[in-house]
């Protein structure tokens, strides 16, 4: 009888112990030094994903989404679930889709993201259910400012908002309960590209009525601004910043519904504002017409930021080749409150290089989109070829990436034009990075035709590096303190060892000398090697000899 009074008694602290580590290896966001990691299963965790078509979450498509998903060595695999399909009747519920989309993962040993699509999709309203659809008194659009009636649910309606809320709270539910336990679904996009195409805002009756009230306090403190209507705080931006005021706010409270059930991380994807042709005269895009007006763009991250918290990552969609505009939006999104994850982008040949430039600023994760054999790009029956590659090379060790990115130790070159040579700074170490071959003693290496060449550098300790790469040598020297060659000192390679991460152990396949090495690291062509390198300093003269001169 003691022994089980005590054992009822520790009951409440066991309950204590417990509860607090299931909420501790839920996956979540985590910040270190201004630098963000998702952690699933208590460590950092790179996401090398790929987002599936539109219409592939069925039973009938899935069987060609697996195959490319291996073909294409991902580790994640983001897929919508559609609110038409997902709640047939008000109220009345199927999870089949989600159910199927959990047991493919764990059957290819994938992660999941599911993908929201409820009441925005591509800034319109495709995948609301028909009830919602046939009751536009009930459940109201948009109004354009000369009337139309848009295919756009208006976020200023308190109807819109419960059903979706109440629809997104379901769908949380039903993940804990079959998945809280072995963590498949590892975050969470709450709508795609939201905002509004066709209008500015909505111009109906009762979102006007909140146009000309006050802007929120809590929104104008946000922003440092002073008190006022709309009009008065935003002058000419004014009707965008109400769409992403409204936009925010809405989707906020969907997500925060959602968390209330299951405590996920959560981000919405963006439209991004891309320039205006050169030829057209005018400065900038149009809102509601080239991007879905009130989304987080670019210039509505601040209201968003304020109006959304439970949103914990804004990130943007890319479908550019064009490298200046890239980096611009990877600086804007890359933010001390927004971890920076690329959750949807292109399949050329490019975004090959761009993966390692977002990874070098600390990205979480990167997704091409459309990545299934379905027959959507034509029939081709194929992936991505340089994403396929970079993931086949990194996934290995995407663990050990993902905890040098945490900790500041992991940086990357990516060749511009222009530029074929780039030096990384590791405190007293510089990685000198070349692109292209054959690259010839005393002569600038030559670069690529695409500018496709790239590397990582990872610093494991003083002397020590993970470096791989692609048409591209990395070599090392010492720095003083000014930044100049040390005039004392010089490196060398002490070993250089050639193999990969195996369940979290470093495997020595060769060891690299010779033709590998005279010239720095070189990783050419189909080469896909991954070294760890140890240096050691030595002086650079000897002076008992340079006495005698």
């Amino acid at each position: 009888m003691k022994k089980f009074t005590c054992a009822l008694g520790l009951l409440p602290l066991l309950c204590c112990l417990t509860v607090p580590s299931l909420a501790q290896d839920m996956p979540r966001l985590e910040k270190k030094d201004g630098r963000f990691a998702l952690m699933v299963e208590g460590k950092p965790f790179l996401m090398l994903g790929a987002q599936i078509n539109n219409s592939s979450s069925w039973a009938s498509e899935l069987p060609k989404v697996w195959p490319a998903l291996e073909d294409m060595h991902v580790n994640t695999v983001e897929a919508p679930v559609y609110w038409e399909t997902m709640e047939p009747e008000p109220g009345k519920f199927d999870f089949a889709t989600v159910d199927l989309l959990v047991n493919g993962a764990r059957k290819h040993h994938l992660h999941l993201v599911l993908l929201w699509f409820g009441t925005w999709k591509n800034g319109q309203a495709h995948y609301v259910p028909e009830w919602v659809k046939n009751n536009p008194q009930k459940y109201p659009r948009e109004i354009s400012s000369y009337g139309k009636v848009l295919d756009v649910l208006s976020p200023n309606s308190t109807n819109n908002l419960e059903a979706d809320k109440h629809a997104f709270s379901a769908l949380m539910r039903h993940v804990k309960e079959i998945d809280a336990a072995q963590h498949t679904v590892i975050m969470i996009q709450v709508e795609n590209e939201s905002g509004s195409i066709g209008s500015v805002r909505d111009f109906s009756a009762t979102a006007q009525k909140e146009f000309d009230g006050q802007v929120p306090p809590d929104l104008t403190r946000s922003l440092h601004k002073e008190n006022g209507t709309w009009s008065k705080v935003f002058g000419a931006d004014a009707d965008e910043r109400f769409a992403a005021y409204s936009t925010a706010h809405y989707i906020g409270e969907v997500a925060r519904a959602g968390k209330a059930e299951y405590p996920l991380p959560m981000y919405c994807n963006v439209w991004i504002t891309y320039p205006v042709a050169a030829l057209e005269n005018r400065d900038h895009p149009s809102p509601g017409q080239e991007y879905p007006s009130g989304g987080p763009q670019q210039g509505n991250i601040a209201i968003w930021k304020a109006a959304a918290p439970s949103i914990d990552v804004l990130a943007p969609d890319f479908y550019s080749d064009n490298r200046d505009l890239y980096h611009a939006v990877i600086a804007t999104y890359h933010r001390d409150d927004n971890a920076l994850f690329i959750p949807e982008t292109g399949r050329g040949a490019n975004f090959g290089a761009f993966f390692f430039y977002a990874l070098g600023h600390g990205a979480i994760g990167f997704s091409p989109f459309g990545v299934d054999y379905t027959g959507w790009w034509g029939g081709e029956h194929k992936v991505p070829e340089t994403l396929s590659e970079n993931y086949a090379l990194l996934k290995p060790m995407a663990a050990e990436l993902a905890q040098l990115n945490f900790d500041g130790k992991l940086q990357t070159a990516v060749e511009q034009r222009g530029m074929p040579r780039q030096r990384l700074h590791f405190g007293d170490v510089d990685a000198i990075v070349s692109f292209g071959f054959p690259q010839r003693d005393g002569e600038t290496p030559p670069g690529t035709g695409d500018q496709h060449g790239r590397a990582i550098v990872a610093q494991l300790g003083p002397l020590e590096f993970l470096v791989t790469g692609f048409d591209a040598s990395v070599s090392f020297s010492l720095r003083d303190t000014s930044g100049t060659p040390s005039p004392t000192e010089q490196i060398e390679i002490l070993r250089a060892d050639e193999g990969q991460y195996v369940d979290g152990s470093w495997q020595t396949s060769r060891i690299w000398n010779g033709d590998q090495t005279d010239r720095g690291l070189n990783f050419r062509g189909p080469n896909k090697s991954v070294v760890r390198i140890l240096l050691h300093k030595l002086p650079l003269y000897d002076d008992s000899i340079r006495g005698r001169k």
